[in-house]
Order: structure tokens, then sequence, then C-alpha cells
């Protein structure tokens, strides 16, 4: 049973840097760090199509690109691992999460951009992202402010 959790940010930006900050290869590298050391993705950033999103050690998870309008909204669907250069088969674990969403909103108001992140995890794993998404959106406000 899948749970959703929220996070947002005010970041004294125009949204066209947040994005940048969010999805720019060395950017995303930055924040993304917080979650796991050598964090990337792989994608040509298209929606409907895949995206990878690995380690240092090119592990990981792959996702399909839900939706994306550019500077406003990406959003993602989480399908299931990737080891050893491959989709892995669904296996339980990875079954109580497959199609879970993670979607990030920006919204610009006067000069300042409200970040907002909603994603489904499952139960046991939101202590985790409570203790890390605040950490990872505080250098994704970095990023974007200076």
């Amino acid at each position: 049973m899948l749970q959703t959790i929220a996070f947002s940010t005010t970041i004294e930006a125009p949204k066209e840097k947040v994005w940048k900050a969010l999805w720019e290869d060395e950017n995303y590298r930055n924040w993304t760090s917080v979650f796991t050391e050598g964090s990337h993705f792989e994608t040509d950033w298209k929606e409907g199509g895949k995206i990878l999103f690995l380690d240092g050690k090119g592990e990981g998870m792959y996702s399909k690109i839900d939706k994306m309008v550019t500077n406003e909204l990406m959003a993602f669907q989480h399908l299931g691992m990737f080891k050893d250069g491959k989709e892995q088969p669904l296996d339980e674990q990875t079954k109580s999460w497959a199609g879970s969403k993670e979607i990030y909103t920006l919204t610009e108001n006067e000069g300042n951009t409200l970040l907002e992140v909603k994603l489904d995890t499952v139960p046991g794993f939101d202590g985790y992202f409570n203790e890390t998404f605040p950490k990872a959106l505080k250098k994704v406000k970095e990023l974007s402010e200076s």
C-alpha cells in the first residue's frame, strides 16, 4: 500500500533557474547526492520515454516520464529495478512500489518559485524521505539562488 508524502520550498529565483537546478546533469548529481553518492540519470527527456535513475555503480531503477511541461512540471512513474545493465524482473519487494509516482511542480510568483514535490512511498520509507528530502531541496535552493 503506497502512501503519498509531500515537500515544498520557496526559492528566490525564477522557475527557469530552478528547473535547471533540478534537471541539468551536473546540478542533478549535486542535489541528489544526499540520497546516494554518484546519483545520475540516463534519458532523452521525452514525455512517455524511459529514464534510468542510477547510483555510482550504474544500478538503480527504471521509470517513465509521465508528463513534462518545461519549467513547470515533471512527473515520473517508477517501474522497477535496473541492475547489471538491464531491467530486472519484478520481485515481491519491487511489486510493492512499482507504479509509484514522483511529481515536481514549479509555480512562480513575483520572481520567487514555489517548488513542490509529491512522491509515493511504501510504509516505513517515509522516515528516510522526511530526513533526506529537505536536505536535497536545500541544495536545489542553493543551486537556484547562486
